[in-house]
């Protein structure tokens, strides 16, 4: 009797246990349902993600969210069938929450279980896991090797025919080995548990394109330098203050919004910038020689929120040289009486921004000056420009002035020696001009000497034989020798300045 009473009171131990192993199994299946919510929200929460960021920039993200959204699909599908197997065997008892009647296994072996076969309905389960893990392993068919093997562990369903090794070395058939017998509690927890592994899944894919996508952008593959600067050009004399930075290049980094404008003037997309590879392409002329300001930005739309990336950047733009410069050492020479034209410029300083002065100087336009030296040797002229940094630079240039050399005298036009008749020379005008001279100088002549064979010498005033000259000039007979000289003369267009007297001339009387 005794030995009874203890065996009852063992089974009743035992009985107890059972209950508690049965209510720990509905306490975790609960436990499972809710963290089901949780990481469902968060999936969504990374779609949602996704789609803002594609909608945003459609090249980077557009591929990513086309394959999140497959997969969401596909595990949504799959879950949803388990819910539904989970809902159906459920069915069997008439409390689900209680679980301590939970103890049978006939639920599920009537409907995987046919004696040593499955059911179609097992067949089916079976290769749904096999389909849901083969899609959602060849959606990752680029994906990171340690994911890929995740996710066939998670879904194993043991080797070609579905057999796997239980702890005593025998082989069964994947759905007997992990549901058949088992008490319906334990089953559906298990079914929650693959509901989880589905979730998780996603979860993890999700993550990893994500994050694929950050790596991708911050791998050193994609960055180049570039060189930063505080202006586009130096002088010898300073320091050089630029540094090397890190440039991302992505072709699929492209602004949302773009405004800039040059010197002031707005550009516009098309006709004065365009975007391609990532870069804004400016298509603007170069302008006139100086400096010039692009200023501006670039609006980028990051998780719904506008991100602006300010422009401030210069460059200087010089003349383009079209000859070379050669000069003569010894010739720095202006002459007095003429405008002598003069260059004046210094380079990487805009025109509008040098001052240069000197007696008679005069500024036409841009570089361009006249100088009309007066008296002395020598003319200086000064010159000064603003730098860029608000420095000054100041240099002096000095040049000889000479006379402008003494003008060769005509008559009728011809120089030297002629032969004239007495009426053509009494009628005829008295000039110079000057031979070989860079400058075209218009001379007048204010007075002359006329001396004939045995007559006194006669001074004439202007540039035509007066009465005198012409008396003396009939007296002559055929052969005599006239002699023009002491011609005086002046430039035309100033009655300042008079010239050396111009070189004789020698008329032979013809009749």
């Amino acid at each position: 009797m005794i030995n009874l009473m203890y065996l009852v009171f063992i089974a009743m131990l035992a009985m107890n246990m059972s209950k508690e192993v049965l209510s720990a199994f509905g306490l975790l299946n609960e436990k499972l349902e809710v963290s089901l919510s949780k990481a469902e929200l968060t999936n969504d929460s990374y779609l949602a993600s996704l789609e803002l960021r594609a909608s945003e920039n459609k090249a980077k993200f557009g591929p990513l969210l086309e394959k999140a959204i497959a997969l969401d699909q596909r595990s949504t599908t799959f879950a949803a069938e388990l819910e539904t197997l989970k809902t159906d065997v459920l069915q069997s008892v008439k409390d689900p929450q209680d679980y301590e009647v939970m103890d049978t296994s006939d639920a599920l072996d009537n409907l995987f279980f046919k004696g040593d076969q499955l059911k179609p309905a097992g067949e089916q389960f079976t290769a749904s896991v096999d389909a849901y893990r083969e899609d959602i392993l060849g959606l990752l068919s680029d994906s990171s090797p340690e994911l890929r093997s995740a996710i066939a562990a998670r879904f194993d369903t043991g080797d070609e025919d579905h057999q796997v090794v239980n702890r005593d070395g025998q082989r069964l058939h994947w759905l007997r080995y992990n549901f058949e017998g088992f008490p319906l509690i334990a089953s559906v927890t298990k079914i929650s548990s693959m509901i989880a592994d589905v979730k998780t899944t996603e979860q993890e894919v999700l993550q990893s394109l994500l994050q694929g996508q950050l790596t991708a952008e911050v791998a050193m593959t994609n960055y180049t330098t570039l060189l930063e600067q505080s202006k586009g050009a130096f002088f010898s004399d300073e320091d050089f203050d630029g540094a090397i930075v890190l440039g991302r290049k992505d072709a699929t980094t492209r602004p949302n919004e773009v405004r800039l404008s040059l010197d002031g003037q707005t550009l516009q997309e098309g006709r004065d910038f365009e975007i391609e590879d990532g870069r804004v392409r400016l298509k603007v002329a170069a302008g006139n020689p100086g400096d010039h300001a692009l200023t501006g930005s670039l609006l980028f739309l990051e998780s719904g929120e506008e991100t602006e990336v300010p422009v401030n950047l210069s460059f200087s733009t010089i003349a383009k040289p079209n000859m070379a410069v050669i000069s003569a050492d010894k010739m720095n020479v202006v002459y007095r009486g003429v405008d002598n034209p003069i260059t004046v410029s210094i380079p990487g300083i805009p025109d509008n921004k040098v001052v240069a002065t000197a007696p008679g100087l005069k500024k036409l336009n841009g570089s361009s000056y006249t100088v009309r030296p007066g008296q002395g040797t020598e003319l200086v002229i000064k010159a000064s420009g603003e730098l860029p940094d608000g420095s000054m630079v100041q240099t002096t240039s000095r040049f000889r002035i000479k006379d402008v050399p003494a003008p060769s005298g005509t008559v009728r036009g011809e120089t030297g020696s002629l032969r004239m008749s007495r009426s053509e020379l009494e009628n005829t005008f008295i000039g110079a001009r000057l031979e070989d001279f860079d400058f075209d100088l218009p001379i007048r002549v204010s007075g002359f000497k006329l001396k004939l064979p045995n007559q006194p010498t006669i001074e004439v005033n202007g540039d035509r034989l007066d009465t005198r000259a012409k008396a003396a000039v009939r007296r002559a007979t055929r052969g005599d020798v006239v002699r023009i000289f002491d011609i005086k003369t002046a430039p035309a267009n100033d009655t300042q300045y008079y010239l050396k007297p111009a070189t004789q001339v020698i008329v032979e009387i013809v009749n």
